[in-house]
């Protein structure tokens, strides 16, 4: 084969391969406009059935509000014209009683007349009758002016108002108000922030839900202000589909829902190192309450090297003892069960009185006291890492963190030497006093 052809084989190869990686992409973007597609038909689809199910949900209880209120007052109607027609009736029983009366009295009187002259007896009766009947005594019968006379009292201004909320209620949005933005993982759970898309939304809470992929029913996570939250207790390597909406300022109900995003974590939750004299820890080993024990307790260390760069490690103060300068919070690259403070070699820490230590040596700069309520984070990032200096093969090399320690509105930021390049490193925590309750995430 001539080095021409070769030259063709080739250029038709990387043309071929070209055009396969062309279509490859076209399929790709072909799929995600088809996902496009079916979102807003789906959501088109579900949004006019939401719309035909209140409206006519509506409709019916407005019938219904009105038929019921038809009935009442129709009730009373009743109830007036009852109430008003049983006297009439008495007294129109009456007055026909005695127009009965006196044309019985009329006739025996006629009759009386004629037989005048024949039989006197029979005129004398009728006297006597009409004396008992009292012709003179006659019923009271009211005038119009006393009886009820009915009418409806219907407000015009009803139908008006109701055109008002009629017209102003609901809306259509081509998307919710607010979005999930990034999913984070951490230890043991995922770290979810989200935001508006609506400006002209004002929000006065945000709703955060979860739940497994595979399971149907949505959690609560979190209702706040915040924009993001730390959902904990998520089992490493297992998909969890997070969703959020908002309530706007001066309203009841909730917004709709953002397209739900999935997020995991690989990364199994801290915990404490079960065991430990003077410590009580919780079920899922996340929590450790100072006990009171009679003994000195020592450090209550990780199980397991679990803080890493990148990550943050934080410790919430769920109850305080008394303080202590030598208490310590911290991370550190051994366990040590002789030490009973992290304020050593090999570890950086803050004490309950917000002394920040490195080494063991404490810094000039210093952070708020630790009380209840307390958020303590730790976040590290290498600066360096120096090479190795002998022929040592399980020489790693030196390592420089920069270190930030964060409490409440103030951090510290440090660099920190180590002799050894670490992947992790153990956190830890020492109290004096009982009391003290911390949970680490």
């Amino acid at each position: 084969m001539s080095i021409e052809a070769e030259v063709l084989l080739q250029e038709a190869k990387e043309n071929i391969e070209a055009a396969q990686n062309y279509r490859s992409e076209l399929q790709q973007r072909l799929h995600g406009l088809n996902q496009a597609l079916n979102q807003v038909r789906g959501s088109a689809r579900q949004t006019r059935e939401a719309l035909r199910c209140h409206f006519e949900a509506l409709q019916a209880q407005v019938a219904v509000l009105l038929s019921e209120r038809l009935s009442v007052l129709l009730q009373e109607v009743d109830a007036i014209e009852r109430d008003s027609v049983r006297p009439l009736d008495d007294c129109q029983k009456l007055v026909e009683q005695g127009v009965g009366t006196a044309n019985e009295l009329l006739g025996e009187g006629e009759a009386a007349i004629r037989c005048f002259g024949e039989n006197e007896d029979k005129l004398g009766s009728f006297t006597k009758k009409a004396l008992h009947i009292q012709l003179d005594s006659l019923p009271e019968v009211p005038v119009l002016v006393d009886v009820p006379c009915l009418s409806a009292q219907l407000d015009g201004s009803l139908l008006p108002a109701l055109q008002q909320c009629i017209v102003g209620h609901g809306s259509v949005a081509s998307r919710p108000p607010v979005l999930i933005e990034e999913l984070v993982e951490r230890a043991g759970g995922v770290l979810v922030r989200w935001g508006k898309v609506d400006d002209d939304f004002t929000v006065q809470d945000y709703r955060l839900q979860y739940r497994r992929s595979t399971a149907s029913q949505y959690e609560d996570a979190y209702i706040g202000k915040d924009s993001e939250f730390l959902v904990l207790h998520l089992d490493p390597h297992t998909d969890h589909l997070f969703r959020v909406c908002a309530r706007g300022e001066g309203r009841t109900e909730w917004s709709p829902w953002s397209l739900p995003q999935t997020g995991y974590t690989t990364l199994a939750p801290h915990e404490w190192h079960p065991g430990s004299e003077g410590y009580i820890l919780s079920s899922r080993k996340n929590i450790a309450l100072r006990s009171d024990s009679l003994s000195p307790a020592g450090v209550l260390y990780s199980s397991t090297p679990s803080c890493f760069c990148g990550q943050t490690l934080t410790f919430k103060i769920l109850a305080a003892g008394q303080p202590d300068k030598r208490d310590s919070l911290g991370v550190c690259v051994e366990r040590s069960s002789a030490a009973g403070s992290l304020q050593r070699q090999r570890a950086v820490c803050i004490s309950t009185k917000g002394a920040v230590f490195v080494n063991g040596k404490e810094m000039t700069n210093q952070l708020p006291a630790i009380t209840i309520g307390s958020a303590v984070t730790f976040d590290m990032e290498v600066v360096s890492l120096l090479p190795v200096t002998n022929n040592n093969i399980n020489d790693k090399g030196s390592l420089k963190l920069r270190v930030t320690i964060g409490s409440g509105s103030r951090e510290v930021v440090f660099d920190w030497l180590l002799d050894q390049g670490l992947d992790h490193l153990f956190f830890g925590c020492s109290f004096t006093h009982p009391g003290w309750k911390i949970l680490v995430f």
